[in-house]
């Protein structure tokens, strides 16, 4: 079991879904975790839930595209625990609409969470990591869309792959200040960002064929994912892509 007692970490998008399985998963190894996300009625339900597993747990309202508020949140954070030692960039859109209808308003505001938020809340990680000269880890959520594309998701799908390009230049470049960057690529996983299409008989048989566990995961099995790739005992593993999605993209 991978011990984080002690650490801090911030997980984006924590109140829900993927985001709150990985904010559970880095607590139960004894973190305090910080949840940012820019509904407060969901995030005090959210930390409600962790505090009742025992973990350590607070959230900071906070909208990942302002660029003051997000540093506004880093202030708040670090204010509030002394340090942060882990950063899960998790918060993100989806939005399904036919390319030749997608309207350019509609492709920023995808563009304007999932790339421009995510760039935002890891710079201001990184700028903390190097100001601080101890080291730390970061983890940039993708996804499996990012590799094969899907019908209706063009700027979904190039927010995704852009975050792949983000997260491994941030290895590159952070590696030499002891900050771990890795990019998790889940596959299809049951959360309410999906719900529309759980209830697609036939989109979810089609999806299981094709993954080899033949079916889809549970968020709650990216708990230990998480808590491994926080982990500051794993000091060479950096730069990598961590396909969780049942053997998908390989079948």
């Amino acid at each position: 079991m991978t011990d984080l007692t002690g650490m801090k970490a911030v997980v984006t998008g924590g109140n829900s879904g993927l985001g709150l399985a990985m904010a559970r998963g880095i607590g139960r190894a004894g973190a305090a975790v910080v949840i940012w996300s820019r509904t407060a009625a969901r995030n005090d339900e959210a930390v409600a839930a962790l505090r009742a597993d025992g973990i350590d747990a607070s959230a900071v309202t906070v909208d990942m595209a302002d660029e003051e508020a997000v540093d506004a949140a880093m202030a708040t954070t670090v204010e509030r625990h002394g340090r942060l030692d882990s950063f899960v960039a998790n918060a993100g859109i989806a939005d399904s609409c036919p390319f030749v209808e997608t309207t350019l308003d509609r492709w920023h505001r995808v563009m304007r969470t999932n790339l421009d938020g995510t760039f935002l809340c890891t710079r201001a990680a990184a700028r903390h990591f190097v100001e601080r000269g101890d080291g730390g880890s970061m983890v940039v959520v993708s996804s499996t869309v990012a590799r094969y594309g899907g019908t209706g998701q063009s700027a979904y799908t190039v927010s995704k792959h852009g975050l792949v390009g983000l997260g491994r230049t941030l290895a590159v470049e952070l590696a030499r200040h002891r900050v771990r960057v890795n990019i998790l690529v889940p596959g299809w996983t049951a959360t309410s960002m999906n719900t529309h299409l759980q209830h697609d008989a036939d989109f979810v048989a089609a999806t299981t064929r094709r993954t080899p566990a033949r079916r889809w995961a549970d968020p709650r099995e990216f708990e230990q994912v998480a808590a491994f790739l926080a982990d500051p005992a794993q000091t060479f593993h950096t730069g990598n892509e961590v396909v969780v999605d049942g053997g998908y993209t390989i079948f």
